[in-house]
């Protein structure tokens, strides 16, 4: 049995997937630690799994990150503000999560590290401790491709001849212009402790460091590369650990008297309804349709006062697996996770969401015509009416998701990962004989 320490980006798109892997290494009797911040120390006591704290790292996280990095306010356009959180959400943090994870070592001389591919202490775990280090892709791969536009700026990929010249051309002003200072600056860290700094951008260089890149997907929700880094392994739709299941609570009843089903979230980042909530709940109101919106706790109660309509559920959280085989359509800005669940629950979807990656991921779901990507932060209601209405009479995104839920049926994500722990490690088990379809 080896001893495994867990990290991650202080964001629940971060931390949530990695439960299902340490909860599945954990039994079977792996020494399974985790450093995150402070945030998570609940949820990872809960899970019996021994917390570190971050000491020398800013403790930053989803709900503060605004008011440590206040700056961060000002910023309006996707750009500067995907520059400034690359700066001090990840690069100028890599080195204290370094020092951090060093101390813990001193004392407990890990085998093997496992974090999100964001998180940039990766190079220095790798270089300067000598630990071998698997990352798991927790959104669409960043990697540069010559097949493909930089990574970021949610643009779709062309593989005709004339598109892969304008993609070079974009590769080229990203890395030069609109990522230059990015790129030095983490090129001088790495060089202030005696690194090689890789090449590419800090996420490239994260991908390049780690021994495996574990990539939540599967290739059908990923732009296609000739020059697939050899050290990427698909893992299907790898969800957080559920624990013990929980009911789906007073909706039953409800459920059978309506033909359409919504379902509308914003995840937990996003605390203001009036982004994609509100707009949906203002489209719906008194039609037709079962409208269920989750609002991750975040002034639900106004909402319900708001929204009395017979047609119109509001509550904290619901358990999407419980409920989203009773949906047709999925409204969201697009986090990694919700998307990945709701593929694997064949349903369409319509999202809205630009910043912190949402970009990326929804492009994808446009790209792939698995719903309609809205392009924006702010959807008007009647745009998301004409896009629920349009994804619902056109079979095509229904086709294409139910496509994609089988090919991420054929994964089993806890069993490769266990796989490819073991290949890192250097371990052997009698087990692969039984499955030789993962070997």
């Amino acid at each position: 049995m080896k001893k495994i320490l867990f990290a991650n980006i202080p964001f629940d798109g971060h931390f949530n997937p990695l439960t299902s892997i340490a909860m599945h290494l954990k039994s079977l009797g792996h020494d399974v630690r985790w450093y995150s911040g402070s945030i998570y120390q609940h949820k990872i006591e809960k899970l019996d799994i021994p917390y570190y704290p971050f000491v020398k790292a800013v403790d930053f996280n989803q709900h503060n990150v605004n008011e440590i990095f206040s700056e961060r306010l000002k910023l309006n356009s996707q750009v500067s503000k995907l520059k400034y959180d690359i700066e001090h959400c990840f690069i100028r943090r890599s080195t204290e999560f370094y020092e951090d994870i060093k101390t813990i070592d001193e004392s407990w001389d890990f085998d093997l590290m496992i974090s999100d591919i964001a998180f940039t202490g990766i190079p220095f775990i790798k270089d300067k401790l000598h630990k071998p280090v698997i990352s798991i892709g927790v959104f669409p791969l960043t990697e540069n491709s010559r097949d493909c536009p930089p990574a970021g700026l949610g643009l779709h990929p062309s593989y005709t001849f004339f598109g892969k010249i304008k993609q070079q051309f974009q590769r080229k002003m990203a890395d030069q212009m609109i990522f230059k200072d990015l790129n030095k600056l983490y090129r001088n860290l790495f060089a202030q402790y005696g690194m090689e700094s890789g090449t590419g951008n800090v996420f490239d260089v994260m991908g390049q460091k780690s021994d495996l890149l574990l990539q939540i997907g599967t290739p059908g929700f990923e732009y296609k590369r000739s020059d697939l880094s050899k050290n990427i392994r698909f893992i299907g739709a790898l969800l957080p650990y559920a624990g013990t299941k929980k009911q789906t609570d007073d909706l039953g009843e409800i459920l059978q008297k309506y033909q359409k089903v919504i379902l509308v979230t914003q995840g937990t980042l996003e605390k203001d309804p009036e982004k994609i909530i509100v707009p949906t709940l203002e489209a719906f109101k008194a039609s037709n349709y079962l409208v269920i919106a989750t609002t991750g706790g975040s002034k639900t109660q106004e909402l319900t006062q708001r929204y009395p309509q017979q047609n119109i559920i509001i509550r904290d959280f619901i358990p999407f697996d419980e409920i989203m085989p009773h949906c047709d359509v999925y409204v969201t800005n697009g986090g990694y996770g919700g998307v990945m669940l709701g593929i694997e629950n064949k349903l369409p979807l319509v999202v809205a969401g630009i910043h912190e990656g949402k970009n990326e991921i929804n492009a994808r779901v446009g790209y792939f015509k698995l719903g309609i990507d809205l392009k924006t932060e702010f959807p008007r209601p009647e745009q998301i009416k004409q896009s629920v209405e349009k994804v619902l009479s056109n079979s095509v995104y229904k086709i294409n998701v139910k496509n994609l839920s089988q090919e991420f049926s054929s994964y089993n994500p806890e069993l490769l990962c266990e796989k490819y722990v073991n290949e890192v490690v250097g371990i052997t088990q009698k087990m692969y004989a039984s499955h030789p379809e993962y070997i």
